[in-house]
């Protein structure tokens, strides 16, 4: 039985590990492409076209001129050369080809599994969500796109953190699966599972407050730490905007936010770790989350105070993988089931 197969097992386990890493190469794409303004360069879905780049000036220059309708090109980048084009065109174009291959190496693979080893179809039933979500990743991508082609100079930043959120939420599972098909040893001693979700929340918060703040452009404000341009609070604001039904669509606070969050994560980490030590777990199992929280810590500051360039920004944002899966093997010792 494929179950029981050590040949078997480890096509699978290799299967998942090259998936997860193409999911990390789609996530640091996705997030230069953000970060040099490329997503709305091609203007439309393209679905099962848009395989092949343009090859002939007659092809870039549709493009080119699709592009030049929307407001990001009329408002932001009004006389842009084609030459310039080129270079957003293929960030976006390669975050497409990337996406596309992920979804056929998903696909592809598991209808092999399921036709060569039927007698464990239950088995792998599971993977199949994994199929799923990067099918309905795609659809949420273009509900991104789509919310800065008509009114709009940029992306909505809701739409954006979603899509992210989505494409971590994809990574982890696959790592859960991957933890699962090597048999990760558990904790023998539980440590509080309320607590732990609750440090999980903070983590997804954070996250998502960085999105907000990638989407508003608002780390390219306040660019000092710790103080926010010699005060606590931003100065451009007051302090009953927080109550504000606008409150996630202000650059301002939405940075403050960030940063007392990642106050907050420091504060329950240290406590964590505490509890690690009370119940006399090997201390080797929360290092490693330890240096991944201060790295992307360290990284969150180098991102601010550069003003946001673009090498400590993408590295910002793979660093919240190393966070989550990190954090992740310590959910997973202490989990009572399998999934």
């Amino acid at each position: 039985m494929f179950v029981n197969s050590d040949n078997n097992i480890k096509y699978l386990k290799l299967w998942l590990i090259i998936l997860f890493l193409l999911i990390i190469l789609m996530v640091a794409v996705g997030g230069l492409t953000r970060l040099t303004d490329s997503g709305l360069s091609i203007t439309a879905w393209e679905l099962f076209t848009g395989i092949l780049p343009p090859l002939n000036i007659n092809e870039w220059n549709f493009y080119f001129s699709e592009y030049k309708k929307i407001p990001e090109y009329q408002n932001i980048n009004y006389g842009m050369s084609l030459n310039e084009f080129k270079v957003i065109f293929y960030w976006e174009y390669i975050h497409r080809l990337l996406a596309r291959f992920v979804g056929l190496f998903t696909l592809i693979p598991l209808i092999i599994f399921s036709l060569k080893f039927k007698d464990t179809i239950s088995y792998l039933n599971k993977y199949y969500w994994i199929f799923f979500l990067v099918c309905l990743q795609g659809f949420i991508g273009w509900y991104m796109v789509s919310s800065g082609l008509i009114e709009n100079n940029d992306v909505s930043h809701f739409r954006l953190s979603i899509h992210l959120s989505l494409a971590l939420f994809i990574l982890c599972l696959i790592f859960w699966f991957i933890l699962d098909i090597f048999k990760i040893e558990r904790f023998h001693e539980k440590l509080s599972n309320f607590f732990l979700l609750f440090v999980l929340k903070l983590i997804i918060i954070q996250i998502v407050l960085g999105a907000f703040l990638s989407g508003l452009d608002g780390g390219l404000i306040y660019n000092s730490w710790p103080d926010m341009n010699g005060s606590f609070f931003p100065d451009d604001v007051e302090f009953k905007d927080i109550v504000n039904t606008q409150l996630f669509n202000n650059a301002s606070l939405v940075q403050f936010l960030h940063r007392i969050t990642a106050y907050l994560l420091l504060f329950f980490i240290i406590i964590l770790n505490y509890f690690f030590i009370k119940n006399k777990l090997n201390i080797k199992n929360i290092i490693l989350f330890d240096v991944a929280i201060l790295v992307q810590f360290f990284l969150g500051i180098l991102t601010l105070v550069s003003g946001v360039e673009i090498k400590y920004a993408s590295l910002h944002q793979l660093g919240s993988i190393f966070v989550l899966t990190s954090y992740l093997v310590i959910l997973y010792k202490n989990s009572n089931q399998q999934l």
